[in-house]
């Protein structure tokens, strides 16, 4: 460690070289780090879901994500930890499907779908009604391959939703994208859509980003080897109309690309520092001494007399 703080306050200046390569990583999983706000969407009907293209679902699985519900100053009023709601969501779902299997429990499950249902969306409806929203943020584990995840109400029955909303024009997903990135920060990294706004008023849709994600090495002066990933993104909006029958939603839709960048950090050395000094000093010098010299010549033609001036 002394080595190292020695070095680092030895070295001025640092310098970022840039090389490329073709992706070789297999096998390896993607980290998804997810900081979001939905100041119209209350935490009991917003939900997160990842597939890729497989179409196998990877967020009942390896999830990290929590749910902070929000007052309508945006102030933390609860907190929800994802994985228990999607069991409880997926138990609920499946009650029509038990249905079909158990002939002899049909009444008390269908009862019980009924009642909790009811009693989703009255709790719903209230915290519409004062103006609840929510806070996704934690790390989704997904597999290093394109896909796509997105928040939105999908998880709701559709009868449930419909009773809740009164239809898909009224679900306003209007977010606030704090943090979005697909791995650790190294110095200089900025994520494009870090503090992004996007405010519905009186209409409803769906978002859709497009990211193109770049593996990246940054390796320290130190020798330390980050691995991480940076991105670039486009984004397109779809407003609702009266013949969709989909429901509005927020969707990011990743693929990976074939080529890793390594940025590599390099500290010039003190002799690199004196070599350029002399070089400076002695581009100073040779200038200096031809300033001299012209301003030499133009004096001694000015102030000599000519020829015929001296016989005269």
């Amino acid at each position: 460690m002394r080595f190292l703080v020695r070095r680092n306050i030895c070295c001025r200046r640092r310098n970022r070289e840039h090389l490329m390569s073709v992706d070789l990583k297999r096998g390896e999983t993607l980290p998804i780090h997810i900081n979001m706000t939905f100041p119209s969407l209350p935490c009991d009907v917003a939900s997160i879901d990842a597939i890729d293209l497989s179409g196998k679902h990877e967020v009942d699985l390896d999830t990290n994500i929590w749910k902070l519900r929000l007052n309508s100053h945006g102030h933390i009023i609860g907190t929800k930890y994802l994985s228990d709601l999607v069991e409880k969501q997926h138990t609920t779902r499946n009650h029509d499907d038990k249905e079909h299997h158990d002939g002899s429990a049909k009444k008390p499950h269908k009862f019980s779908f009924y009642k909790d249902a009811e009693n989703m969306i009255n709790k719903v409806k209230k915290a519409l009604e004062n103006g609840e929203g929510c806070r996704v943020y934690g790390v989704l584990d997904v597999q290093r391959v394109a896909g796509n995840f997105h928040i939105s109400v999908h998880a709701l029955n559709i009868y449930v939703a419909q009773m809740i909303f009164g239809g898909a024009k009224h679900v306003n997903v209007s977010h606030m994208i704090h943090d979005l990135s697909f791995g650790p920060k190294y110095p200089g990294l900025h994520n494009p859509l870090d503090d992004t706004v996007r405010i519905l008023h009186d209409t409803s849709g769906t978002f859709k980003y497009y990211i193109k994600i770049v593996p990246t090495e940054y390796r320290y002066i130190s020798k330390e080897v980050l691995p991480t990933n940076q991105f670039s993104v486009s984004e397109y909006f779809s407003p609702m109309n009266e013949f969709d029958r989909t429901w509005p939603a927020v969707y990011f839709l990743y693929d990976l690309s074939p080529i890793t960048v390594t940025i590599k950090e390099e500290c010039r050395s003190f002799l690199h520092f004196i070599t350029r000094l002399s070089a400076v000093l002695g581009g100073t010098f040779a200038l200096t001494g031809m300033l001299d010299r012209w301003m030499y010549r133009l004096i001694k033609a000015l102030t000599t007399p000519s020829a015929r001036g001296a016989y005269r």
